[in-house]
This record gives C-alpha cells, sequence and structure tokens, in this order.
C-alpha cells in the first residue's frame, strides 16, 4: 500500500469520492477561484491533496449558511503557491470566529423570539397588537424590526474562548436540533 501524503495530487473523481461533492460541483468550485488544479500532459485535472480540506470547509461553510462569497473572501487569504499552513489556518479561524459568533448568536436568538412578535407585520399573534399595532413598525423599515441583525464587527473575537466549544456537543446539536 502507498503512503499517502498532503502534496500528492488527486484525480477530479477521487476528489469527488473523497469529499462526497459532484464533480460538476468541484468545476463550479474551480471556475469561481475557491479551488484550484493543475492539468497533466493529457489536459486532466489533478488537484493537491490539500483540496480536500477546502472542500469539507465550502461544505460545512454552506451547510451554517455562510455564504459562497464569503468563503471565498477567506480562502483569498490563503497562499495560492502552497500548502496553507496550521497558522494560515489559524488566521482564517481567527478572523471568521466574530462572523459566525454572530451567526450563533442570531440563531439562539431566533429560537428564543420565534413565537413572539418579531415586527414582520403579519399582526398573526397576539403579543404582535402588543408590541406592533397596525404594523407601526413598518415605518421602521422592511423585515423583522424586532429582530435586528447582529453585527459581526461589533463582536471582538479575541473574547471567544475557543476552548469552552464543545465539538461534541455542537455536533450532537447539529445532528438532533430539537
Amino acid at each position: 500500500m502507498t503512503k499517502l501524503g498532503p502534496t500528492d495530487l488527486l484525480a477530479i473523481g477521487e476528489v469527488a469520492e473523497r469529499t462526497g461533492v459532484a464533480v460538476s460541483a468541484l468545476h463550479f468550485y474551480e471556475r469561481e477561484g475557491l479551488i484550484a488544479s493543475v492539468r497533466t500532459a493529457g489536459n486532466q485535472r489533478r488537484y493537491s491533496r490539500h483540496v480536500l480540506r477546502r472542500v469539507a470547509i465550502i461544505r460545512v461553510a454552506g451547510r451554517m449558511g455562510v455564504p459562497l462569497a464569503e468563503v471565498a473572501a477567506e480562502f483569498a487569504r490563503l497562499p495560492a503557491d502552497r500548502m496553507p499552513s496550521k497558522r494560515d489556518w489559524e488566521r482564517i479561524s481567527s478572523h471568521w470566529r466574530g462572523k459566525l459568533e454572530a451567526r450563533r448568536l442570531e440563531i439562539e436568538r431566533m429560537e428564543r423570539e420565534l413565537t413572539g412578535c418579531i415586527g414582520c407585520g403579519c399582526l398573526s399573534l397576539g403579543t404582535c397588537r402588543v408590541f406592533n399595532p397596525d404594523d407601526t413598525l413598518s415605518a421602521d423599515g422592511p423585515g423583522p424590526r424586532l429582530l435586528p441583525k447582529i453585527d459581526p464587527a461589533a463582536i471582538d473575537p479575541a473574547e471567544i474562548d475557543p476552548a469552552a466549544i464543545d465539538p461534541a456537543e455542537t455536533a450532537e446539536r447539529l445532528r438532533n436540533p430539537d
């Protein structure tokens, strides 16, 4: 059995099989600049093994609702001429931490407040008539006025303790949201 290394080149089918992503999606990611390949003399694509990590991050980010444009912006910070180091990934993680924390806070807030008035103008709940009589909040602008967006810039990534996040608990919450 051949020992695998991080600089090995993989055929597109191997990347698709290992990542669970369709070949057409890999082509799309490449066109969007999220991953890169080299061509063989026979014009076949070959991907560095570290592309597997990028595709995994793209998929997880997608499941969390992170737009591809945000993923692309973060990937643009990675070196194009070499395999990203742990320090490169730490820099990305630190930069993304505030954005992810803001998303988490928005999701938790929505979970708590979804059964009450959110100021969307539906007026379908009893609390809507109290918090938004005659849809007066529409004067403040469109959308759910009582669920304003959390500004990621207002969250200091240095104050977030990654060690306090329990990966097993997070995975369990994602598997069983109820």
